[in-house]
């Protein structure tokens, strides 16, 4: 990384004249090795000297005390986060790489995959692991591009106005993706107009023809963008051909393209990497084989089979619309068994968070007959509207119980990551 080294080398005279190697950047001790940064965020000044044994090159820390400044290779700043952010910044100036910057209420993390997929069957780069999303984790990541990489694609998260500013100011992205505007964080943002508005923070610094949005939202009716969609006024227009257990066939314009996923909403989210391929000067033949072959973050409607139940588990995350996405996707799954619901709470939804869970027991009510619940805000939404299809649970262990009594059948697990219902499959 002699770009990185280059970079600190113009913040910090005394390195100039040292020959700082640098293999990686870790914010974990633990996985610290020779030549590798340690950059000690969260307490970590307690670590400090754990990375030092594990042959770090150098150590950033914030407000570190004396004992440990007398190690040539610890370096004291005011606050290491904004160090960190700081550093990834003028990195990210120095590197030829191209960014594409991913948000949206629902749908980025896949989005990331597939765009990655696409991209990566013919350029050297990275994608943001996990969810390395946020104020720390994309900084972070944009700190593990390689000097030689030629894309970086970042999820960009958010949780209050202002957050994806300040990661669009630090990636620079050359490409955006929107995938929609939904009810997520509106514990914090209140409302979807405000959504909106930290959503389209990404679009401050990417070029009009290369933002690209789900242009049925009727929040991007207006906005100045590539559109995709279903209907036909779209700049792309999409549409599904073909459902079956292990792939879904989708046309976009004129073109037909093959996902081992299912839900129509996936076919939205691989249109995004259609669309960036094509950016990047791929051909139909790439696109397509990279498609079929891609591969997703699990608990997205990742199917695991397990004494003749069929699991959909759906359980990483959940918002109102994802919900019903997942809702839509399980009834139209071409499967021939008898098809039962799990659903728990969504998260972060604010003050009419019941009245959200209502909606979406409502959608599901019209599409299956067998529901169970789980979570005190699906308890209480359930009594409002006291439905014999509805059964109330306490705890995972009864719902368990509860299918593997009702014997072969398939099921769909979808929440929040807070209420981990992926418990309910076991080991």
């Amino acid at each position: 990384m002699k770009k990185l080294v280059d970079v600190l080398k113009r913040k910090f005279n005394f390195l100039k004249e040292k020959d700082l190697k640098i293999k990686n950047v870790k914010m974990n001790s633990g996985k610290v090795e020779k030549n590798d940064i340690f950059i000690a965020i969260n307490k970590g000044n307690n670590y400090i000297e754990d990375a030092l044994n594990r042959g770090a090159s150098l150590v950033i820390g914030d407000k570190v005390q004396d004992k440990l400044l007398l190690d040539e290779r610890v370096i004291s700043v005011e606050n290491s986060v904004s160090f960190m952010q700081e550093l990834a910044k003028e990195y990210r100036e120095a590197l030829n790489v191209k960014i594409i910057a991913v948000t949206g209420s629902e749908g980025k993390t896949t989005t990331k995959d597939l765009i990655y997929s696409v991209l990566a069957s013919k350029y050297k780069g990275i994608k943001t692991l996990g969810n390395y999303n946020n104020q720390i984790g994309m900084p972070y990541m944009i700190l593990q591009i390689k000097d030689d990489d030629e894309i970086a694609v970042l999820e960009l998260g958010m949780s209050s106005l202002g957050e994806i500013e300040n990661l669009a100011k630090i990636a620079k992205p050359n490409y955006g993706v929107i995938t929609n505007i939904g009810d997520s964080h509106l514990e914090y943002l209140i409302n979807r107009d405000n959504v909106f508005k930290a959503k389209t923070e990404l679009f401050n610094y990417v070029s009009a023809e290369n933002r690209i949005v789900f242009g049925d939202d009727p929040y991007f009716k207006e906005i100045d963008t590539l559109k995709l969609g279903f209907e036909n006024k779209n700049d792309y227009v999409l549409e599904i051909i073909r459902r079956e257990v292990d792939f879904t066939e989708f046309r976009l314009n004129d073109k037909v393209y093959r996902i081992p996923l299912n839900g129509d909403y996936n076919c939205i989210n691989a249109s995004f990497a259609v669309i960036i391929g094509e950016k990047f000067e791929m051909n139909y033949e790439e696109i397509c084989s990279s498609l079929k072959n891609s591969k997703i973050t699990g608990m997205r409607f990742e199917k695991v089979e397990k004494n003749k139940i069929l699991y959909i588990n759906d359980a990483y995350n959940a918002s109102p619309v994802s919900m019903r996405n997942a809702l839509r996707a399980f009834k139209d799954f071409p499967i021939n068994k008898k098809k039962i619901v799990v659903l728990a709470d969504a998260l972060e939804l604010g003050v009419n968070e019941i009245k959200y869970h209502k909606e979406i027991l409502e959608y599901a009510l019209e599409l299956f007959d067998i529901i169970f619940v789980y979570g005190e805000r699906m308890k209480k939404a359930s009594e409002k509207l006291n439905n014999t299809k509805i059964t109330v649970f306490d705890n995972k262990n009864e719902i368990k119980k509860k299918i593997i009594e009702l014997g072969e059948s398939a099921i769909l697990l979808k929440g929040s990551r807070g209420m981990k219902l992926e418990e309910i499959i076991g080991e």
